[in-house]
């Protein structure tokens, strides 16, 4: 009995014991790189994209390599490894086939570190989709939408996505306040108003070059962009520091200038549809209008 026992311990113990001090390891490099990240990111305002996917790579790694110590200690396993590298052709072709996906999006996520069209941090736009990059793994990218949702995308979908990144080069953005008058209204004064709410508020910045401000370019240009079915539709040029930023002043600027207009008399129009009776005219309309 004790010798099954010392022999149970002898094929069991030591591959035990390598993949218990795997996951230490692992825990303690995982431990490390979240403090490198932190401090990074918060004391000397480094990008954290490379420290996370290392992270996570590194972690990986060391799984892969620890199990496969492990198993290969154990005799009836190194027995059973062996087999299989003896028919290491066939094998790699069949789980090359069944792992061309998770393969593609490793890929995908090493071109993502490496060229970075967006980082941890970055505020992107997918089709209909947009939200903040919380995080990139070897097989996925994390956004937070605006609800505050995790979205999971593997890395070779978003690889093939036509990407807005709000983040990416200049942070400033350019926020068009669209706002349509009626055709009785006075533009002029319309315009001013658009122009004095943008200029007033608190988040909104000057982004004109020096040139343009010694050749006297406006802060604010408002445009009449469109004549419309109903309306004649203004547009203001708003500039904030970022995109968050941006989405605020242009939700206060469209309540501010609503506000203003209605103290100006100033109309803003809606559809009408006009209704035409070609038959019996009197009768048709007496029934619409009881309906």
């Amino acid at each position: 009995m004790k010798e099954e026992i010392l022999n149970s311990m002898d094929t069991f113990g030591i591959p035990l014991v390598i993949i218990l001090l795997t996951f230490l390891v692992a825990y303690l490099v995982d431990l490390f790189f979240k403090r490198l990240i932190r401090k990074s990111t918060e004391e000397m305002k480094n990008d954290p994209t490379n420290y996370k996917f290392f992270r996570h790579a590194i972690r990986a790694i060391l799984y892969v390599t620890g199990i496969s110590i492990a198993i290969y200690t154990m005799p009836s396993l190194r027995v059973l490894a062996n087999s299989l590298l003896a028919g290491a052709g066939v094998l790699a072709v069949a789980v090359g086939f069944a792992s061309q996906h998770a393969l593609g999006n490793i890929i995908s996520g090493i071109f993502i570190v490496i060229f970075k069209p967006f980082r941890v941090n970055d505020r992107l736009s997918l089709g209909e989709l947009a939200g903040i990059v919380e995080d990139i793994t070897l097989r996925h990218t994390v956004i937070r939408d605006f609800e505050n949702r995790r979205i999971i995308i593997p890395n070779s979908k978003i690889s093939d996505e036509i990407i807005i990144n709000a983040d990416f080069g200049d942070d400033k953005i350019c926020k068009w306040i669209e706002i349509g008058i009626g055709y009785d209204s006075d533009i002029e004064k319309a315009k001013e108003i658009i122009k004095n709410q943008i200029i007033c508020h608190p988040l909104s910045i000057d982004n004109r070059t020096p040139k343009e401000t010694a050749e006297g370019m406006e802060v604010v240009p408002v445009k009449v962009v469109e004549l419309g079915e109903s309306s004649v539709n203004l547009r203001g040029f708003a500039w904030a520091k970022n995109s968050a930023d941006a989405f605020n002043m242009q939700c206060d600027l469209l309540e501010s200038i609503k506000l203003q207009f209605d103290k100006e008399n100033i109309d803003i129009p809606f559809p009408h549809r006009t209704l035409v009776y070609k038959d019996n005219p009197t009768k048709e309309r007496k029934q619409y209008e009881q309906a």
